[in-house]
């Protein structure tokens, strides 16, 4: 089943149960994918969210049956996973700009927000560089968290309300965790590009607990290395693809980021003649004082 096929597959899944309870294990397996990565990617390619979308869906539903049945409202709230018809109304009227009894009066204007579909679309844009290497295994060292996924699987959550990775990155930098890890790196490993740094994160390269994902701001562990107070994890051998970003200003780190992981996951892995590895990929970063770079590292194997 192709990268496409899945993506779709799971979204069917997430439409069939939009009045009940979406699994995240169930959603994972439907993905082949963890349901982390499966949040990432679809954020991603749809530069929407899945609870937000899920809570558009839903509302979306809800509007309909208002309109066309005598349905009460605190019945078609529960339905719909809200926990009152207040919390309920409020979304309701956020989304669609009157209250879910106003909705019910003729010629009233309402939103609708249709099942979305993964598609190859053919953009024009400019070439993709990438390359492929294959790699020993090899150990990094550092800072870890474990965070959890996306928790709106009934989509009325609010996301900025999650402690995400960039959290943990942007303390590391204020308290200086990050120059220490960079002073007990050592020499980086000989297949490391030299414009990277020594600083830089790894992300689902181990199993835990469901609906979380592991996270590290890591080294690679050399002969040099101080890890003494750091966790250290194993990388076993792997095909790498490897996607290097244009430098640009830090201040466009972000926005950099999020494009790639976009244009790899839209455009390239339905494409290709490879596949994901599970969800282990990494980010190096590199620069100078007015400039970044990064390459992201997917592991990968041939369909």
């Amino acid at each position: 089943m192709d990268w496409l096929t899945r993506m779709n597959a799971a979204l069917t899944y997430v439409e069939g149960n939009l009045d009940g309870e979406i699994n995240h294990a169930e959603l994972a397996k439907i993905a082949c994918c963890s349901s982390h990565n499966f949040f990432r990617v679809f954020s991603f390619t749809t530069n929407v969210s899945l609870s937000e979308y899920i809570r558009r869906r839903r509302l979306t539903l809800a509007a309909l049956e208002l309109q066309n049945s005598d349905i009460k409202v605190i019945d078609v709230a529960v339905k719909y996973g809200y926990d009152s018809p207040v919390s309920f109304a409020r979304a309701f009227h956020a989304l669609h700009g009157v209250t879910p009894t106003e909705a019910r009066a003729d010629g009233v204007t309402l939103k609708a927000y249709p099942k979305m579909s993964f598609q190859i679309s053919i953009k024009g844009e400019k070439e993709m560089d990438y390359r492929i290497e294959a790699r020993e295994g090899f150990q990094v060292f550092g800072i870890e968290e474990v965070f959890e996924v996306e928790a709106g699987l009934h989509g009325y959550e609010k996301d900025n309300l999650k402690r995400k990775p960039a959290d943990l990155w942007e303390e590391c930098l204020t308290d200086g965790r990050v120059d220490k890890l960079e002073e007990a790196a050592g020499d980086l490993p000989a297949f490391v590009g030299k414009n990277l740094g020594k600083v830089n994160a790894i992300c689902d390269y181990k199993e835990t607990a469901p609906g979380t994902f592991p996270y590290m701001l890591c080294a690679f562990r050399g002969a040099s290395s101080k890890i003494d107070g750091y966790t250290v994890a194993d990388v076993p051998a792997h095909t790498w693809a490897i996607f290097p970003s244009e430098k640009h200003p830090w201040s466009e780190l972000g926005n950099t980021i999020e494009t790639l992981y976009k244009r790899i996951f839209s455009e390239w892995l339905p494409t290709s003649n490879y596949e994901q590895v599970g969800d282990l990929d990494m980010e190096l970063y590199g620069g100078d004082e007015e400039y970044s770079y990064i390459e992201i590292w997917l592991a990968v194997r041939k369909k």
